[in-house]
Parts: C-alpha cells; structure tokens; sequence
C-alpha cells in the first residue's frame, strides 16, 4: 500500500464524549482539500505509523478542512489509541484523498440508521440530503447521552426535526422498534446503515424480513471479517496473467502469500471493509470473509477480497 501524501495540519483534536474525540484537519496553507461528498473516507497515517480509514463528517460544502470523529477501540490494533493519545492540535499528519464506497444515492425518501461511533457518515449525510431539501430521518442509537458524539451539533442542527435519539438506558418508549420503522418498504426509498455489526445486522435483517430489496440497502462496517478460523485449510491461488501459482497456507492471507512472491496487491483496511484489494476471480469457488461486497454481488462472483477471504476449492484463479 503506498503511503498517504497528501500534508495537514490538525486544528483541533477535543473530546466530544466518553472514548471518542473530535480531530478536524486542514492544509498547511490554508488552500482547499480536495473535494468529497457524504459518505466518504480518507486514509490517515497516524503518529504511530498505523494507517486507518476514517469517515468524513460535516459539510463537504466547507471546502478548507476535514472533520473525523475517532473512537478508540481497546481491543484494537492500536490506531485508535494513537488518534486519541499522540494526536495533538499544530501536529502535521499526512492523508490521503477521499474515496467515497458509500455515497447517496437518489431517493424519495431516505432513512439514516447510526449506531455509536457509526454516526460520523450519517452527520455527513444528514447534512447532504438537507441542503437538497430532500425527505430523510436520521435515527441514531447509542448507549448514553455521554457517549453520544456530536449529540449537541444534533440537537442545534437546522434539521434537528429530522434527528430521531435512542439511548439503551432511557425510556423504554424512546427506544429503536427498528421493525416498526421499516414496516412499510417502498421501491423509492432507501435505507443506509453504519455501526456495530451486531447493530448493522439487527438493522438489515429487519429490512429484508420487511420486504425491503437488497439493492435499497446501504451499509458501511467499521470491523472486517475474520480473515482467519479454526479448520482454514491450504490451497493455491493461480495468477491468470502469469500462469504463476502461489500456495497461501492455512493462517495466511492471500494477500500475504502473493506479497511474499513479489506479487504487489493494493491493500488499504486489510480487513475486508473497504475494497480497495478487490480483484477479479475466474475459477474457483471463494470463501468470501469481507464486509464490502453484497451477498448478491458474491453469489455473481467476479470480486474477491485477498486481504481477508479464501477458497473453499483447492484451486482459485485470479486475474492477476
């Protein structure tokens, strides 16, 4: 994976609740950044070394700055930690530009579902689907007010009557009834989801059990798939370009195995969130462990994530 290279400033870094912090960037010469819409992420190289993907929140219209809300993760690999602990306002960090997986689409209506750290892409597009005057609620759960970030950047929003807050020790009555909202699927509306996985599944098996179709379902994960389980077993990927064949054991990845032969694969998340790896499979039966394909886009075939999934045949093609 190359390096971020794009130069900001940090003009901000505060905490906005319990374990999440506030980090808005800008250019060293105050020029503009490169443009983005709702829904979008940019690489980060931290103090640490690591490199994470993070969501963009605010308004894209604020051309001169990116705004990042971090949760730091304490079973994480360490790139949350150095966002909250070696981040400091006047820190230079490097970036890359943005990339948007999971922009808006075009809609009647649209239905925001944010669980915890996961509103940072909903603000982004609460804020979008505003400005287009377009028929949108957001719903957001979390745990506590406490550990609700940007509650107040919420509540004093101009479209603060579209904001719907569901807290796990509040009022029974305030509580999300995730089918009661989703009850009345419609082929002009569409829903888009991002949280925990627990969360994200509650919130889209609802919808398919409402009759909601997959292509109207939005998701955006913050953990990957288990690139690695008890049983994994050897295979051989064949490289379609090359005729080469490279053998991926059974706890490595194939993304791993391809990089010790020389064979260079863009890697970014490397966890099977954002796609940047994907390359196409000509034969073989994948075993797809990433969060970014649909269950229809794997059932086609065609993508295969080498930063996470395997195979299931002993043999997988790959147009490498």
């Amino acid at each position: 994976m190359s390096a971020p290279d794009l130069p900001v400033v940090v003009t901000r870094h505060a905490r906005v609740a319990d374990d999440i912090v506030h980090i808005v960037l800008e250019s060293p010469a105050g020029t503009p950044l490169p443009a983005w819409s709702a829904g979008a992420h940019i690489d980060v190289q931290l103090p640490n070394g690591a490199v994470r993907q993070y969501s963009l929140l605010g308004d894209a219209a604020h051309a001169t700055r990116y705004e990042l809300g971090v949760l730091k993760e304490a079973g994480g690999r360490g790139g949350s930690r150095s966002a909250h602990e070696d981040v400091r306002a006047g820190m230079q960090l490097r970036i890359g530009a943005p990339r948007n997986l999971f922009a808006l689409q075009p809609a009647r209506r649209t239905l925001l579902f944010a669980g915890g750290i996961g509103i940072t892409p909903m603000l982004a597009m609460a804020q979008q689907l505003a400005h287009g005057q377009a028929d949108f609620t957001l719903h957001y759960c979390s745990r506590t007010p406490s550990r609700t970030a940007f509650i107040d950047r919420l509540r004093d929003a101009p479209w603060a009557d579209r904001v719907r807050l569901h807290f796990d020790d509040g009022d029974p009555r305030q509580k999300l009834d995730v089918a009661a909202v989703l009850a009345a699927p419609s082929p002009d509306a569409r829903l888009y989801v991002c949280g925990p996985s627990g969360f994200m599944a509650h919130v889209i098996d609802s919808a398919r059990a409402a009759g909601w179709a997959d292509a109207n379902i939005h998701s955006e994960s913050f953990s990957g798939g288990a690139a690695a389980r008890s049983g994994d077993e050897a295979f051989s990927v064949r490289l379609a370009r090359s005729g080469r064949t490279v053998e991926v054991a059974a706890g490595q990845t194939v993304a791993a195995a391809l990089a010790a032969r020389g064979v260079d694969v863009a890697l970014s998340c490397e966890q099977g969130i954002c796609g940047s790896c994907a390359v196409r499979v000509l034969d073989g039966e994948p075993d797809h462990r990433d969060c970014f394909f649909t269950e229809a886009e794997h059932a086609a075939g065609g993508c295969f994530t080498p930063c996470c999934s395997r195979s299931k045949s002993a043999l997988l093609v790959l147009d490498l």
